[in-house]
């Protein structure tokens, strides 16, 4: 089987396509291999904590077996499975054709859940003033993760194909449509959900996308630019954000109650030294640390595993999104860059912010560390992102895709030049 892309390269404002072949050949199976460890490790982790916040939840009158929170991973697991597989086989060109049904479709769930958390109408879920999730019986459902996914789609293929057309760097073409669908997207998460987290790895997704791209640099500073004001003024407005902000510069300043959180990851950190406590040995995961199946599941892995375990689970973060940059700098097409390059920001994003609130380098935002964390909505949409980047990876070069000729646009730091394509056996071996 072949599959056709079109390469194109802008010289001022004409643009040349020339058509080359990629065979599709095997894909890149270290990506599943990676993800299966994180995903392996957590539920090593939860079935060694779950136990005590299933006991604490039971002395406040709850009724939960000892097997509650694995059966919960385990069916969130294989939904999320499933997702990957779906993602993996259906054909790109289709899903990028529904961008904007899907994009409209996520907004219409996250109105509509401000609307019933309003109304105070199930199945809104809300939970300190925030309405985020969808009650589904079973577990919960966060529309802000849909609405992730969506953006990540529409935007990879909205600026592809700007770029094709020569206009990734228009103002009223393409940069102010980006902008209000940015805008839309933040009012629904940062302001009606209080969700800065989803925000931030919004902005990382585009962020990733854009830079690779390559929109000229003035336009990118100034996006930038104009993104920190934006979170400024989100932050400056936002009693609570003020606060956590507040902890992390000056934690003798703030209330007990927002700085304990850190306190409790940290010592979580430290008190499991170089080779860690052991499975089951932890003192904070059992009642001190609080969102110890969640947010803070990178300190309870400090408090097992040590230093020693640290290194090892941020090597396998550092190993996918090494493989996800490979299969990104391979790709002849420029939707499935983009994509693949979007996926590498989300994830990034993710464990960057959490690992860095966990350490005491940013301030709390409620992200979740992927595949390790418990939860359902998060690793759903994290493994089918992950499945479109090992589609992708089926349709790679040998070697990165850089421009050789001179002539070639110096607009793009990411241009396309002439490749080595796979084999007569049909794929590369990776």
């Amino acid at each position: 089987m072949r599959q056709d892309f079109s390469k194109s390269r802008r010289q001022g404002n004409a643009t040349s396509e020339r058509k080359v072949i990629i065979r599709k050949h095997r894909a890149d199976y270290k990506i599943v291999l990676y993800m299966g460890l994180l995903v392996m490790l957590g539920l090593i982790l939860l079935f060694a904590i779950s136990p005590y916040q299933i006991a604490r939840l039971n002395a406040d009158g709850s009724t939960l077996s000892q097997s509650y929170y694995m059966i919960k991973q385990l069916v969130y697991l294989g939904i999320g499975l499933a997702a990957f597989i779906a993602a993996a086989v259906i054909p790109i060109s289709f899903i990028t054709k529904y961008k904007n049904k899907l994009l409209l479709g996520a907004i219409g769930v996250c109105l509509l859940l401000t609307l019933l958390g309003v109304l105070g109408l199930p199945p809104a879920l809300c939970f300190n003033g925030a309405c985020r999730w969808y009650d589904v019986g079973f577990g919960t459902f966060q529309p802000a993760e849909f609405l992730k996914f969506a953006l990540f789609i529409f935007m990879a293929s909205f600026i592809a194909y700007k770029a094709k057309i020569g206009k990734l760097n228009d103002i009223q073409d393409t940069i102010v449509p980006l902008a209000v669908v940015l805008i839309v997207a933040i009012v629904l998460v940062v302001l009606l959900q209080k969700d800065m987290g989803t925000g931030i790895t919004i902005l990382g997704c585009l962020a990733a996308m854009i830079y690779a791209s390559g929109m000229r640099l003035k336009l990118l500073a100034a996006g930038l630019a104009a993104l920190g004001g934006l979170g400024l003024l989100l932050i400056v407005t936002s009693a609570h954000r003020m606060e956590r902000v507040m902890t992390l510069f000056n934690p003798g300043a703030a209330s007990d109650a927002s700085n304990y959180h850190i306190e409790m990851a940290t010592v979580a950190i430290g008190s499991g030294g170089f080779l860690g406590r052991g499975l089951g040995n932890g003192v904070q995961a059992f009642g001190y640390l609080p969102e110890a199946l969640n947010d803070s599941i990178f300190a309870v892995l400090g408090e097992t595993f040590g230093f020693v375990g640290l290194l090892f689970v941020l090597g396998l973060f550092v190993a996918l999104l090494l493989r996800i940059v490979k299969v990104a700098e391979r790709t002849e097409d420029m939707t499935m860059r983009l994509l693949a390059y979007g996926a590498f920001g989300w994830i990034a994003t993710h464990v960057v912010v959490n690992v860095g609130a966990m350490i005491g380098v940013f301030p709390l935002t409620g992200v979740t560390l992927p595949f390790l964390s418990f939860g359902g909505t998060s690793l759903l949409f994290i493994m089918a992102t992950l499945g479109i980047v090992y589609q992708v990876s089926k349709y790679t070069a040998h070697a990165p895709l850089t421009t050789k000729e001179p002539d070639a646009s110096t607009d793009s730091r990411r241009g396309i030049g002439r490749t080595r394509h796979a084999g007569s056996r049909g794929y590369q071996r990776a």
